[in-house]
């Protein structure tokens, strides 16, 4: 009988042993073999309580190494044993398809060799900072990138909308072989943002929690400070809004004259529910 192997890239979430979900944890048991890279010596520990196969990605990273040499180890080993037949999980902290690019990668991978490969999600920094931060996207909107991506391409800010900054601490990084940049790469994050933001605006420095025991970092400063505080790998830059939106007069009445000559009447009782839990004109909150 002829066996194929699978692979499957599962979530352990933020917080050990309270994110993990139901499938994550059945694959990862299931599994014949499961490699794990996670965010400290315990949840591998954790992990290896699951199964008696439990490999370690981590050695792979290496001081002057570069990132994207290392996650091509990470697929080499993965996939070395899919190809033996047998099913692979690899176990990755937070979501694996956030900030990770080995399982993207391997996934890929797999699929183009004509093996069956998914991904399953997990809880991922950027749900926890919604929860610890109190913030909803639905609010003012929310823009996501990578620091040193942000700094070394143009992109169009909305400074009515928060912007999310992540691995902050790597902002100006653009060897993938360093784990942290300098206060003078740094400043030139802050020159880029004062562009957009007074240097007085209050900016939080976020790190969720990854032990139960532990509480996640809610750091504010002003964004002239930003340069010399302290920021590790894995903080994400989270910059509130600056200023009120915009109203669009012109497209509300384009949709006016539209609604109008609808059949429903535009202030039906499902409309006014709507405006009144979607209201978007409150004060941006620094």
């Amino acid at each position: 009988m002829d066996v194929r192997g699978s692979l499957v890239c599962v979530g352990t979430g933020m917080m050990l042993g309270a994110h993990i979900g139901p499938r994550a944890r059945s694959h990862i048991e299931q599994a014949d073999v499961v490699f794990v890279a996670v965010s400290d010596a315990l949840v591998e520990l954790w992990i290896q309580g699951m199964h008696p196969d439990v490999r370690s990605l981590q050695p792979l990273y290496a001081e002057g190494k570069s990132r994207r040499d290392t996650y091509l180890q990470m697929v080499d080993a993965m996939m070395e044993e899919v190809r033996a037949g047998r099913r692979v999980c690899g176990a990755f902290y937070g979501h694996p398809g956030v900030f990770a690019l080995a399982p993207h990668l391997a996934v890929e991978q797999a699929r183009s060799e004509g093996f069956d490969a998914e991904m399953e999600p997990g809880v991922s920094a950027e749900d926890c900072l919604y929860a610890d931060l109190g913030i909803d996207p639905g609010t003012f909107g929310c823009q996501h990138y990578e620091a040193s991506q942000f700094m070394l391409y143009r992109r169009r800010i909305d400074a009515s909308a928060y912007l999310v900054l992540w691995q902050v601490g790597l902002a100006g990084d653009r060897s993938l072989r360093r784990f942290s940049t300098s206060s003078a790469e740094r400043q030139l994050l802050v020159d880029l943002l004062a562009e957009d933001y007074p240097l007085d605006h209050h900016v939080i420095a976020y790190e969720a929690a990854t032990l139960p025991i532990a509480s996640p970092r809610r750091e504010r400063v002003r964004l002239s400070e930003l340069a010399t505080a302290e920021l590790r790998q894995h903080t994400t830059l989270v910059i509130p809004p600056a200023r009120r939106m915009q109203i669009n007069v012109d497209m509300r009445q384009r949709l006016e004259a539209l609604q109008n000559g609808a059949d429903a009447p535009f202030d039906s009782p499902e409309n006014h529910h709507f405006k009144r839990t979607h209201h978007v004109e409150r004060n941006p909150v620094s």
